[in-house]
């Protein structure tokens, strides 16, 4: 499972080899000082917007890989239902981050800490 982890100033989203190769992608590295806001939601689904290009989808099975769509690119890291993150970015390569995640809340919690401290 993707995990968010706050290194230095940056935001990085840290992505298992399985997820790697699901999402044709890396890990995904963005300033925390772009992040406009960080919310736990109960279904990562209908937070997801765009079109997969390049990564793994299949409807609220998984969605891992970059989504795009008018708004631009948004990041996904989506495996099941359940608890997710969705963090709003702007001035950053990715607008959107949507990850599930079995502790949501707390991690929420904590990048909005350390991006009020930071």
């Amino acid at each position: 499972m993707a995990d968010l982890v706050i290194e230095g100033s940056d935001l990085v989203v840290h992505l298992s080899t399985f997820e790697k190769a699901e999402a044709v992608h890396g890990n995904v590295t963005l300033p925390l000082s772009a992040v406009v806001s960080v919310e736990a939601v109960d279904d990562a689904w209908p937070h997801l917007r765009g079109m997969r290009a390049p990564g793994t989808g299949i409807p609220n099975v998984v969605a891992v890989g970059t989504r795009r769509g008018t708004f631009g690119k948004d990041f996904a890291a989506v495996h099941g239902t359940g608890a997710a993150l969705v963090v709003e970015l702007e001035g950053a390569a990715y607008q959107r981050i949507v990850v599930t995640h079995d502790d949501a809340v707390a991690l929420a919690g904590t990048i909005n800490a350390a991006r009020t401290t930071g």
